[in-house]
Order: C-alpha cells, then sequence, then structure tokens
C-alpha cells in the first residue's frame, strides 16, 4: 500500500473515530433526556407520598413505600376500567382489522371500476370531519352511547390504515394472483390463502397502532359512556385522577387526616406506572413493526 492509501486511511478512520465518539455522546445525552421523567415519576410512585412533597426525589425513592399502588389497585373503577380496556382493545383490534384489510383488498382490484372513487372518498374523510356535536348525535340516534360497543363500531374503518394495507397489497406480484385465478380461485380464496399470508408485516404494523391508540383512549368513554361507570376506561379514571391533582393543597390535607401517607401527587405516578406498563412491556418486542409501519410505500420499484 503506498503512502498517500496510508495517510487517507489514517484520515478516514479518524473521522470515524471522531463521527462515532460525537455519535455515542448525542445519543446517549438525548437517552437520559428520554428516560429521566419516566424513572423519576416511577421514584415517586414507590415514595412515602408526604415526604414527596418535600421534593428532592429524582432517580429513587427516599423513602420507599408500597402505600401509593395499594391505594390505587383498591379503587374499584379502576380494575373495572382495566377490564374494559383489555376487552375493547382486543376487540377492536380485530374487527378493524379484518373490515379494513378486505376493504384495502377490494380496492386493489384493477378490474373494480370505482376502486378510485371510494379510495378519494376515504382520503377526503382524512381531511374533513363532521364535528363533534353532529358525530355525537349520530351516534346517539344509532344506540351507541352508553355502551360498549361505540368503542369498536365506528372505527372499524379506517382512512390512513386502508392506505397503508392498500399500498403494501399494490407491491405484490400480480402473478401471483392472475394464476390463482387460471386455477379457479376466487377473490376470498385469493385473499385469505395468497394475500394475507404475504401481508403479516403490514397486518401485525396496523394492528399495534390500533391497540396503542385503544388502550390509551378516553375521550370517548368520557364523551359516550360518562353516566355508565361499568364502561369506564382504565386511562379515563387515570384522567380523573389527574385532574384531581388541581386541587392538591386541600386533597393532601385530607388524605392524611384519613391516616394514609399518600398524596395525589404520589397516587398519580403510581397510576401513570400501572396504565402505562403493559404498553412498555410490549413495545420492545414489536418496535420493529413500528419501524416497518414508518417505511411501508417508502420505497418503490
Amino acid at each position: 500500500m503506498s503512502l498517500t492509501k496510508k495517510r487517507h486511511c489514517m484520515k478516514r478512520s479518524k473521522g470515524d473515530i471522531a463521527f462515532t465518539i460525537a455519535n455515542t455522546l448525542i445519543l446517549t445525552a438525548f437517552v437520559v433526556i428520554t428516560l429521566y421523567p419516566i424513572i423519576n415519576t416511577v421514584a415517586i410512585s414507590f415514595n412515602d407520598g408526604l415526604d414527596a412533597l418535600r421534593g428532592g426525589i429524582y432517580l429513587w425513592p427516599r423513602m420507599f413505600t408500597l402505600q401509593n399502588y395499594s391505594t390505587v389497585l383498591a379503587k374499584d373503577s379502576l380494575l373495572t376500567g382495566a377490564k374494559i380496556t383489555v376487552l375493547r382493545t382486543v376487540l377492536a383490534t380485530v374487527i378493524h382489522l379484518s373490515v379494513t384489510a378486505l376493504l384495502a383488498y377490494v380496492l386493489t382490484q384493477k378490474d373494480y371500476i370505482f376502486a378510485k372513487h371510494i379510495s378519494f372518498f376515504y382520503v377526503v374523510t382524512m381531511y374533513v370531519s363532521g364535528g363533534l356535536i353532529p358525530t355525537f348525535l349520530v351516534y346517539k340516534e344509532l344506540g351507541l352511547t352508553n355502551s360498549f360497543w361505540v368503542y369498536v363500531i365506528p372505527g372499524a374503518v379506517s382512512a390512513f390504515n386502508m392506505l397503508v394495507m392498500r399500498t403494501y397489497m399494490n407491491g405484490l406480484p400480480d402473478s401471483l394472483q392472475e394464476s390463482a385465478q387460471l386455477d379457479g380461485a376466487g377473490y376470498l380464496t385469493i385473499f385469505v390463502r395468497i394475500i394475507a399470508p404475504l401481508c403479516k408485516p403490514v397486518f401485525a404494523t396496523v394492528a399495534l397502532f390500533i391497540a396503542v391508540y385503544q388502550w390509551n383512549s378516553w375521550f370517548d368513554a368520557m364523551l359516550y359512556n360518562r353516566m355508565k361507570d361499568e364502561y369506564t376506561t382504565l386511562q379515563y379514571e387515570l384522567m380523573k385522577l389527574l385532574s384531581s391533582v388541581t386541587n392538591q393543597g386541600a386533597n393532601a390535607q385530607t388524605i392524611k387526616n384519613s391516616g394514609n401517607q399518600v398524596t395525589p401527587t404520589s397516587v398519580r405516578a403510581a397510576a401513570t406506572v400501572l396504565t402505562s406498563l403493559p404498553i412498555v412491556c410490549l413495545y420492545p418486542f414489536l418496535q420493529r413493526y413500528f419501524i416497518a409501519g414508518l417505511t411501508i410505500g417508502g420505497v418503490k420499484e
């Protein structure tokens, strides 16, 4: 190797080292900034409530206790909300995925003359909404208010998720469907036996989007099922706990006089940890599907 090439390699190697060091420092700082609020919330949730009011709790509890979690778990409304949240997440994910996938498959058929018109209609709904009050009145006339199905039926089809699935299906070779049709297979058979197995990545991505949305949703519970405690959700109950913090001083004194060493701040931290735990545990195993969902349709051949 010549002297010029050696110098070039040395310069390149120093540049790579500098980039690696800078990249590591920036990413480390980003991780610290991102994780600190989470770790701080966990520390407060395990700390004595009255002691937490003094401040100075950062990465670990100063006076360890499980009283905050006992207080949260003792609320029957949270347990009811957890059951409804799990049920709505599972049912809504299955129904939404099935209906949206079938719609996306129909709109990929080149011999369907209304495919472009229906696609345009769904795109318009992404920009134009009927408004909150008309939507509420429609749901009321359909008998969906004060019922569990208001969480599932209105969101059975999503324009965005349909477009994501349609884009992915359009990228599949047409020869697969044509050869199946020559063998006498119908559209439903082709979808179930050929298209659906090939669409597992996009199905997993969309299912994850739906599940996270359903798990974190609380506004629909407040709007449509506010008078039905048996249909409350976990996040709605958490929201009510968070809203109680506005009266923190009076509430803290009341809880102190009752003999429990908890405050609204410590209870809020415990409730936040409990409601976030399932998604936090699930995400590391399925994060690659989130990345795949962001890149679907981004590359054209």
